[in-house]
């Protein structure tokens, strides 16, 4: 297996790979990925360095979690931390985040994955509320207690939730969209994680694909992909697909984005690096339907850091044609 760089996550001595693998393609919302081809990511992420697995309950209804414990069961010597996520198996109000639901949901992800206590639970974006409520806390500290689980974190929509998270002495980490076309979690989440010792999990790192530079004005995904049917945020948060940018005016700006990669990295693998080098970050968990894309996202990790040239561009696109969209709403 490749080595990668490891970061620790401070609040539970766990370390992980600076790239992880996000497993939201795996269950499904992407397109239908078969077993085999799931088991070839796993196994191509994993030999190329990856030690983290980023999941939910939710991902085809437990799908990608049953794949991951099963791949794991083969796979003892991995290394891997998984971190899952609960909460949206229930109407999204915050009287449903009591200790009897995290119960129940708590033992259908623990059978899925095979394993008596879970590595990372995340609270999957609840309602606002849910991140100043005590008695959450409370019940998660029990799980914690009960050896349902060794840690707990939270998955956020917005930075004001994520900052509201950190102040938690418990929370592990904060899980959030950071990309080049999404900048504000620089501001303030990622210094205040720091200071608290709190690891930050960047998610939708390639803007749903469009970072890829694989799309034009043209594309068209299938039906069953949250791509088309969640462009304007119909069944959950705008922010998740294409993180929350029109569509023409993302290929328009992926497309100047792609200029900035350095020789021998793809656009794709730029952006990866950047969020690997931005101060706080521990990992990045972009996902991937085959093992040439899982390789070549855990390859980023290995380039070299981009200039403060590129790093300025980045910032000179997103001002000019991002901001104005995305800065005041996430």
């Amino acid at each position: 297996m490749i080595s990668m760089e490891q970061r620790v996550l401070d609040r539970t001595g766990r370390r992980l790979s600076v790239v992880g693998q996000g497993t939201w393609q795996l269950g499904g919302d992407w397109g239908e990925v078969r077993e085999a081809d799931a088991f070839g990511v796993l196994d191509a992420a994993v030999d190329s360095g990856v030690t983290f697995f980023d999941t939910a309950d939710v991902y085809g209804d437990g799908r990608s979690e049953q794949l991951i414990g099963r791949y794991l069961k083969d796979r003892p010597d991995a290394g891997v931390l998984v971190a899952t996520k609960m909460g949206r198996r229930a109407e999204q109000l915050p009287e449903n985040y009591v200790l009897d639901n995290f119960r129940t949901w708590n033992d259908r992800s623990r059978m899925n994955l095979g394993v008596d206590t879970l590595d990372l639970v995340q609270l999957h974006c609840p309602p606002t509320a849910v991140y100043s409520s005590d008695a959450v806390y409370d019940a998660l500290d029990t799980l914690v207690d009960e050896q349902r689980i060794a840690a707990y974190a939270v998955s956020v929509e917005t930075c004001a939730e994520a900052l509201t998270a950190i102040a938690r002495p418990g929370v592990a980490s904060v899980q959030i969209i950071l990309n080049p076309f999404r900048l504000k979690p620089l501001d303030e989440v990622l210094p205040a994680a720091r200071a608290a010792g709190v690891g930050v999990i960047a998610r939708v790192p390639l803007a749903s694909g469009l970072l890829s530079g694989r799309y034009t004005a043209d594309t068209v995904f299938a039906a069953g992909d949250h791509r088309t049917y969640n462009r304007h945020g119909e069944a959950f948060d705008q922010g998740e697909t294409f993180s929350g940018i029109d569509y023409g005016t993302g290929v328009s700006a992926a497309a100047e984005f792609a200029s900035l990669a350095p020789s021998g990295a793809t656009p794709a693998q730029t952006a990866l690096r950047w969020i690997i080098q931005q101060p706080g970050v521990t990992s990045v968990i972009p996902g991937a339907r085959s093992v040439a894309q899982a390789r070549a996202n855990a390859a980023a990790a290995s380039l070299a850091p981009l200039g403060q040239s590129t790093l300025d561009a980045v910032q000179d696109l997103y001002d000019r044609r991002i901001r104005a969209a995305v800065h005041h709403r996430w």
